[in-house]
């Protein structure tokens, strides 16, 4: 099978995607990123369609667990050059020690997905370290590592009703959603995992996070053969499966906290390449001359979809309320607005999307930009293959380039930088800091706690603006390495300029340390591109959401792939 990469259509060239385009300032601001909705090109949505295409198989050929739910199963995707398999275990966590804070060392369920198929020895180190987590240690055979813990109520109650012969109470299901939650789900070289140079080179793998996502659905699978063997040790002969509704409706909970908030901020080539796809497809689409008829049926059927997601979807956290009523609203505009479009003229996408700009909030425009790329998979899901990034060689710094060149590049990529005033205490409120305790980043308050000596480079704005100060007393024909050779505590600002310069979605266009600043927009941001569902905060620093809800399981792909 040929590459994405080899089979990408040239569909339009840049200029003619240049007026259909949105600006960098607009779409990187906390607020719309904040509001950020999964869609087509989400990651699990890549992965989903690549298993589909290439007639991925999967068993489970380890099934080794008792009637309480303790011990291990082995679950293999056999793909057409290689064969990768989630192992399972299960173990018997008392209530008191469930957690989903990252100091927790117990846990109802812990995974790893190994590079190939395990042997019996490999299975019995993996169970010496994989239920320990961080305490342990794995190998580069093992692609990622994570753990879950049950949705308590939820769980019981399903395995209660199945063990009477019942399906459960589908209010209780849409209330929750999941059976697990996964707390964690570590790749790229931690803990010993393998690091993403060893699988960077995988067509099935080459994608941002496609072990992850793997290891995640494969996880979603255990859960449901878990409650399903539970029932039956506890029913005998009247317990039955899941009907298949219900089944399709669970996902896989995650729990996130602060520590993924700074990723897209660290990693500004990923970040660029990340919206760049999703901008393009945008562009492509609203490029169209016409509106093709089987096209619009799958909008309809993806605001369909939309609305019955966001009627199921709760919160009680008050911001999210209220993008939760804005999203609502913003769905029934468009149903609304549909039942007269497409009108007779050309560029009819255009014209809907230049509408959903006037007329919807944040959450409304987001969302339709997913509803108008779900139905254009032959149009841009090439786009998918340009998602990676080779950061080390992004972050090389080109030395011989002039400062009058690199002053330019300020004033053109971040002027919304230079216009923050950090001597307001407001805008110099908050710094980042790496937890001593477990590692992970964590935000401070600079006028109210010590550690500020400690702060992460993550303030962008600030740093550019003290880089352009600097920038001042050097001559504007000498080159910024004998600058840095002076200054050096500006190479980091210096290279995310030079960056900036051909990668225009690098930054996040805000202030990321002000007194407003929403760390669950960063979140949000990242978990969409994820495929997340269901974003419900509990706090502007904790957010739970669910992957894989409503989407097909491997049996079913292919009982599709057999048809």
């Amino acid at each position: 099978m040929m590459s994405a990469q080899m089979n990408r259509p040239i569909l339009y060239t840049a200029p003619d995607l240049v007026p259909f385009r949105r600006d960098p300032g607009q779409v990187m601001t906390l607020a719309r990123m904040g509001a950020a909705h999964p869609m087509r090109l989400s990651f699990l949505r890549q992965m989903l369609r690549r298993v589909q295409a290439e007639g991925w198989r999967f068993d489970r050929p380890v099934w080794d667990i008792d009637v309480r739910g303790v011990g291990r199963a082995v679950y293999r995707a056999i793909g057409p050059v290689r064969t990768y398999s989630l192992v399972a275990f299960g173990h018997d966590l008392p209530d008191e020690m469930r957690s989903d804070r990252v100091i927790a060392t117990a846990w109802d369920a812990t995974f790893a997905l190994f590079d190939g198929e395990p042997s019996t020895a490999d299975l019995d180190r993996l169970a010496a370290n994989v239920p320990l987590q961080e305490a342990g240690r794995i190998s580069p055979r093992e692609l990622s590592l994570s753990r879950a813990n049950r949705s308590v109520r939820l769980f019981a109650h399903v395995i209660d009703r199945l063990a009477q012969g019942l399906q459960p109470d589908p209010a209780e299901v849409a209330a929750v959603g999941y059976l697990m939650r996964t707390t964690a789900v570590y790749g790229a070289g931690k803990f010993g995992a393998a690091d993403r140079a060893v699988i960077a080179g995988r067509d099935e793998l080459s994608a941002p996070f496609q072990a992850e996502m793997l290891s995640v659905w494969l996880t979603r699978q255990f859960t449901v053969d878990l409650v399903e063997h539970l029932a039956a040790a506890q029913g005998g002969a009247r317990a039955v499966r899941l009907d298949r509704a219900t089944r399709r409706s669970l996902g896989v909970g995650n729990s996130t906290g602060l520590g993924m908030a700074p990723f897209l901020v660290r990693h500004p080539a990923l970040l660029n390449n990340w919206i760049q796809a999703r901008e393009d497809a945008l562009a492509r689409v609203r490029a169209q001359s016409a509106a093709d008829p089987a096209a619009v049926r799958g909008l309809h059927e993806a605001l369909s979809d939309a609305r019955r997601n966001a009627a199921l979807w709760h919160s009680d956290h008050p911001i999210q309320t209220g993008k939760l009523a804005d999203l609502r609203a913003d769905l029934d505009r468009i149903a609304e607005h549909l039942a007269n479009w497409p009108q007779p003229g050309p560029h009819p996408w255009d014209v809907l999307w230049r509408w959903g700009e006037a007329k919807l909030t944040l959450e409304g425009q987001e969302a339709l930009l997913a509803l108008m790329l779900e139905p254009h998979g032959a149009l841009i899901d090439d786009l998918g293959a340009s998602m990676s990034a080779e950061e080390t060689m992004a972050a090389r710094i080109d030395g011989a380039m002039s400062v009058d060149r690199l002053r330019a590049i300020i004033r053109d990529r971040f002027q919304w930088a230079l216009e923050i005033d950090f001597a307001n205490p407001a805008n110099d409120a908050r710094f980042w800091y790496v937890s001593e305790e477990k590692l992970e980043p964590r935000l401070g308050e600079r006028h109210a706690e010590p550690g500020a000596e400690r702060e992460q480079p993550l303030c962008i704005a600030r740093l550019v603006q003290d880089l352009h100060r600097a920038l001042d007393a050097v001559a504007g024909n000498s080159p910024v390495a004998a600058f840095l050779m002076d200054q050096p505590q500006h190479r980091h600002a210096l290279r995310r300029v030079q960056l900036a310069e051909d990668h225009p979605f690098a930054e996040v266009r805000d202030n990321l340390i002000g007194a407003t600043m929403l760390p669950i927009d960063l979140m949000r941001c990242k978990l969409a591109f994820f495929g997340a569902s269901r974003f419900d905060p509990r706090s502007d620093k904790w957010v739970r959401i669910s992957l894989f809800q409503d989407l097909p399981y491997p049996d079913e792909l292919a009982e599709r792939a057999a048809q």
